[in-house]
C-alpha cells in the first residue's frame, strides 16, 4: 500500500480530487486530499495573512501528526510551490514528488518567477478595494473553458469549490536549501490541451535534481485533469506505487 497525498492548486479545494480518490483507494492505497487554509470549507480562515508558508505548514503538519512516510506527494498548479517547500522541510517523509501541470520553482523563486503572467494577478489584487484578494479567473469559450473544464455540468460543480486566492501566496519565495530534498525522485505530468491563452510552460530539465533522467508524462486534456480525465490520471499515478 502506498500513501498518496494530493494537494489542490489555487482557488480550488480538496474536493476537486474526488474522482481520483475512489480508484486509487480501490487499488489498495491510502489517499489524503486536504483543503488548504482559506479554501473550500476552510474559507472562514481566508485573510491577507494567509500565504505560501501557511499552506506549506498545512501539509507538513498533516504529515507529522498522521506520521505519514513514503508519501507520493502530488501538487497541482500553484501547489507545485507547496510540495517543493514541504519536501525541503521533511524530505524523509516523501518518496516521490509529482508536479501535476504545476509550477516548479528553484530556490528563492516566487510564483511570478516561475510564471511571470502571475504578476498581473498580483497587480489587480493590490489595486482592488480589499488589496489582497485574487478572484478565480472567468470562464472562457471552449476549448479554454474554466481551468480547461468545458462540460457545463462539470463547470457548475467546479464553481461550487472555488474561492479567492490570497495574494501573499503568490508573493512569498520558496526555500529549497536542504540537499536531502534534492534526492527525492520527481515526475512531471503535463496537460497538453493548451490554448492561445495558456501561459508558456518552463521546460523540464533533462536531468532531475537527484541526477536521474527527467520523467515527463502527458495527458491530452485541460488544466484540471483530475476533473476531465480522472481515470487516466489515476493510471499514471498508480505507476508510481
Amino acid at each position: 500500500m502506498s500513501t498518496y497525498l494530493l494537494v489542490h492548486g489555487a482557488w480550488h479545494s480538496g474536493q476537486c480530487w474526488v474522482r481520483v480518490v475512489q480508484p486509487l483507494a480501490s487499488a489498495g492505497h491510502r489517499v489524503s486530499t486536504p483543503t488548504l487554509t482559506g479554501y473550500g470549507d476552510r474559507q472562514h480562515l481566508l485573510g491577507p495573512q494567509v500565504g505560501l508558508d501557511t499552506h506549506v505548514e498545512d501539509i507538513v503538519t498533516l504529515l507529522v501528526e498522521e506520521d505519514l512516510t513514503e508519501v507520493i506527494l502530488v501538487g497541482h498548479s500553484y501547489a507545485g510551490l507547496v510540495i517543493s517547500a514541504v519536501a525541503n522541510q521533511v524530505p524523509d517523509r516523501i518518496a516521490h514528488l509529482v508536479y501535476l501541470d504545476a509550477m516548479v520553482p528553484e530556490d528563492g523563486e516566487t510564483a511570478v518567477d516561475v510564471l511571470p503572467v502571475t504578476q498581473s494577478l498580483i497587480d489587480l489584487a493590490l489595486q482592488s478595494d480589499n488589496g489582497w484578494r485574487v478572484p478565480p479567473p472567468p470562464e472562457l469559450p471552449p476549448p479554454a473553458g474554466l481551468f480547461g473544464v468545458t462540460d457545463p455540468t462539470d463547470i457548475a460543480w467546479l464553481r461550487t469549490m472555488l474561492s479567492d486566492q490570497p495574494v501573499r501566496c503568490l508573493q512569498q519565495a520558496v526555500r529549497l536549501d536542504n540537499p536531502a530534498g534534492h534526492s527525492i525522485p520527481r515526475t512531471h505530468i503535463h496537460c497538453t490541451a493548451r490554448t492561445s491563452q495558456s501561459p508558456d510552460r518552463r521546460p523540464v530539465p533533462t536531468t532531475q535534481p537527484n541526477g536521474t533522467p527527467a520523467q515527463v508524462w502527458e495527458l491530452p486534456t485541460g488544466h484540471d485533469c483530475m476533473i476531465t480525465m480522472p481515470l487516466e490520471l489515476t493510471e499514471l499515478l498508480l505507476k508510481l506505487s
